[in-house]
């Protein structure tokens, strides 16, 4: 209900500054170190900066890092171990070490020019996305970019040559869809071990005739001590920072 109400809140204030400015024939406007700066614009920026971590997550890689520990969790059995606060914790550090290098890009060609107003703000958002742009399609698959730039309604994206031209609105979801479907792939591999040992403990307990001892129990410490002999967590970070073109 709170989240309801906001969301009827926020509509109307909308639209009573809407109203306003029908109201009164002009633009309301608000003074910020000697600039006037429209209120709805402001709106907007909250909107983006509201929508900014979501953003982030999907345009790079914390998506496929994230869908692979969950993986590995549930290969091994474990409900509660390790948290999931601990593997979105490693998933943040993760992205930020593979994301390092567009990240510096970003900041020498557009943030460091733009905060020495050497640029302006459409000069500074068109040079960042070119870095973020160029990571993601090294991630996409032509398959999935095809998809998107066929279900497009514009004609001029399908016919262009230059990929590096395509806007965030194909590139991001393609580059979503490319991103789940290797997550997927990487889960489904990590899967097989601990398949084969579920399978092992589960056939000696039938020949055994002790089938009413669930197989999970017998299990899970087996799969628990592959996992720590073979190194499993730096084996499963170094394969995944791999992955990353």
């Amino acid at each position: 209900m709170t989240r309801r109400y906001n969301k009827l809140i926020f509509i109307a204030l909308i639209l009573m500054l809407i109203n306003t400015q029908a109201a009164y024939g002009g633009v309301v406007n608000m003074d910020i170190n000697g600039n006037s700066v429209e209120t709805l614009e402001i709106l907007f920026l909250l909107t983006i900066i509201t929508l900014l971590p979501s953003l982030l997550i999907m345009m790079s890689s914390f998506t496929r890092i994230i869908i692979v520990l969950s993986f590995v969790k549930n290969a091994l059995g474990l409900q509660q171990t390790p948290p999931n606060q601990v593997l979105i914790g490693i998933a943040i550090f993760l992205t930020l070490f593979t994301m390092s290098p567009v990240l510096e890009e970003i900041n020498t060609v557009a943030y460091e020019p733009y905060k020495n107003e050497e640029i302006s703000q459409e000069v500074f958002l068109d040079t960042a996305s070119i870095p973020i742009k160029t990571w993601m399609l090294k991630q996409t698959g032509s398959d999935e970019l095809q998809m998107f730039l066929d279900m497009s309604r514009d004609e001029a994206y399908k016919e262009t040559e230059n990929i590096d031209e395509l806007p965030l609105t194909i590139i991001i979801p393609s580059f979503i869809t490319s991103e789940l479907k290797r997550a997927f792939i990487i889960g489904f591999l990590l899967y097989i071990p601990f398949l084969i040992i579920d399978m092992i403990v589960s056939s000696v307990l039938m020949s055994m005739g002790m089938m009413m001892l669930p197989p999970v129990m017998i299990s899970m410490p087996f799969k628990i001590l592959l996992f720590v002999v073979v190194d499993g967590w730096s084996l499963l970070f170094k394969t995944l920072i791999a992955t990353f073109n």
